[in-house]
């Protein structure tokens, strides 16, 4: 037992070692109470806050150890409309028509605290249902697709 405890501890502390090594992604959402469409419900919200956030460190990761990808929204609307069904709960319709996602951010990779590349983006997928996409059975799947061409486009290309 001692020694499945020591070599836990060991891994654990190699992994907290080199966490600086890897690339990583910071996300703050400027005002969320101002957003164009985001979920009204605070568990809500933060489930779409912690989806994001996964979803762009997991893109980081593609970026050279060290680099820190930072993304503050400035605005979110979700890919298609919401309709109130109880007092508790919302359920999103995709009608494929003027309800594709849109997203408005400001970006910066930075590495040893300097910013290497910094910009703004604004995206927007109009043809959201008839393209491929990967993510399609996700929670949030449209608007994970639109970051990743982001990210690979406007982040990776540019490098």
């Amino acid at each position: 037992m001692n020694k499945l405890v020591y070599r836990t501890a060991s891994a654990l502390a190699l992994m907290i070692a080199s966490g600086g090594a890897f690339a990583t992604a910071q996300v703050t959402y400027i005002d969320t109470d101002k957003m164009t469409d985001v979920p009204r419900w605070r568990s809500d919200l933060e489930s779409m806050e912690y989806i994001f956030n996964q979803h762009l460190n997991r893109l980081s990761e593609q970026l050279p150890a060290g680099q820190v990808l930072k993304v503050e929204f400035l605005d979110i609307d979700l890919a298609g409309d919401v309709f109130p069904r109880v007092p508790v709960r919302d359920i999103r319709i995709l009608k494929g028509q003027a309800d594709w996602p849109r997203m408005h951010f400001r970006y910066s990779i930075e590495q040893d605290g300097q910013v290497i590349r910094s910009g703004e983006s604004k995206l927007s997928d109009p043809n959201y249902q008839m393209s491929i996409n990967r993510y399609n059975q996700d929670l949030y799947g449209h608007e994970k697709q639109m970051l990743e061409d982001w990210f690979r486009k406007d982040v990776l290309q540019r490098r």
